[in-house]
């Protein structure tokens, strides 16, 4: 029997704890859990930076600040500790959306754990949060970092899953020597953006978010590609007051914003690239290859030792670095298990398109042969 302690304050949170604490206290192979809807009261947001603290590279989304996001508003964030001996051992956060629960994306992980605790039985008390938590998704999604999490989640029937996603930029040698690992068509861009007049400068006064918005609703207008983006300027100026968790950057040409990057960071942790947006039109002036370069000399210059890019896209490869395997553990309860189902399938269409195509090449070659002769 579970019970919840609810509290009005804003500070407060909604915490899920076994009715019997000492029979808790004395088995101690019980997972115990906290979980989160608002933010933590101040006792649990010390031991969570504490746990932060002993993590290698804590990114902001999986810190108490993911509640004061503006983009989760409405989305029901919550977060799950596993506690162990008064500590937190592991954190997992994400969005509860009903049917479907994720924490995390692809290019954004939000499962963390403690490498000195017992990992299994960390990973053991996330995944029983998360099931008896939501109970009645019928899609629960987590990423991370961690493939040690695999056994535990697997026991709890989620199915494993690696995704080479994202670039991870090693900062430690400093912003020259990063510069020297580009690909040469990164490195002849930048150039090119600096010889052609092109300006970076972070986003500071009112103005300079003005110049930001106009770039990102041009950029929602673009017949380039497909963008899954909202335009709400107001959740654009709370972010813009982030300033501890947030930068944003403004390319300009001859005094006109052309292109912006945000960027979100955790103070002693990881720096992540959040955002991009440009306007087609001045894209032949390489603003976009000029903006990721002042980032890095930016998290540089602030100490920072890690930059996750968020992807592995051609573009974001040229920056160097490495292809860090991200971690998929996803629980599906649909009727058949017609996600799992239809992911299968869509595989196995594109390995036989594969065999088609390399196929066909050969069968022409053969054909160019015959009647080569």
């Amino acid at each position: 029997m579970q019970k919840t302690i609810g509290a009005l304050a804003s500070s407060d949170f909604a915490l899920e704890l076994p009715t019997r604490a000492s029979a808790a206290r004395r088995d101690t192979r019980r997972p115990a859990y906290l979980v989160l809807r608002q933010l933590p009261t101040p006792d649990i947001e010390r031991l969570w930076q504490d746990f932060l603290g002993r993590v290698e590279f804590p990114d902001l989304y999986s810190s108490p600040h993911y509640f004061l996001e503006p983009h989760w508003r409405g989305k029901n964030p919550f977060a799950i500790l596993a506690m162990n001996e008064g500590e937190v051992t592991g954190a997992l956060t994400g969005l509860d959306e009903g049917e479907h629960v994720t924490a995390g994306l692809p290019g954004r992980p939000q499962v963390l754990i403690d490498p000195a605790s017992e990992t299994r039985r960390t990973a053991e008390t996330l995944a029983k949060g998360l099931i008896s938590e939501f109970s009645r998704a019928r899609l629960i999604t987590a990423y991370s970092w961690n493939s040690a999490l695999a056994p535990e989640f697997e026991r709890k029937h989620f199915r494993t899953r690696p995704l080479q996603t994202i670039v991870v930029l090693d900062l430690r040698p400093g912003a020259e020597a990063l510069f020297q690992s580009f690909h040469d068509n990164r490195k002849r861009n930048i150039r090119t953006a600096i010889r052609k007049g092109v300006e970076v400068s972070e986003v500071n006064s009112a103005q300079d978010l003005a110049d930001y918005w106009e770039v990102f609703c041009a950029w929602l207008k673009t017949e380039r590609k497909t963008i899954c983006a909202s335009g709400d300027f107001e959740k654009a100026v709370e972010v813009h007051r982030l300033q501890a968790t947030h930068r944003r950057f403004l390319a300009r040409y001859e005094g006109k914003a052309i292109a912006a990057t945000t960027v979100r960071f955790y103070l002693g942790g990881l720096i992540e690239y959040s955002a991009n947006c440009s306007i087609d039109e001045f894209n032949r002036l390489r603003p976009n290859d000029l903006l990721i370069w002042k980032t890095i000399q930016w998290a540089c210059d602030h100490g920072f030792s890690r930059y996750s890019l968020g992807a592995a896209h051609p573009f974001l490869r040229k920056s160097g670095g490495v292809v860090v395997p991200i971690y998929r553990y996803r629980l599906d309860r649909t009727f058949l298990h017609h996600v799992e189902m239809q992911e299968r399938a869509a595989e196995i269409g594109r390995h036989l398109l594969r065999r088609f195509r390399l196929s066909g090449s050969v069968v022409n070659k053969c054909f160019k042969r015959v009647f080569a002769t």
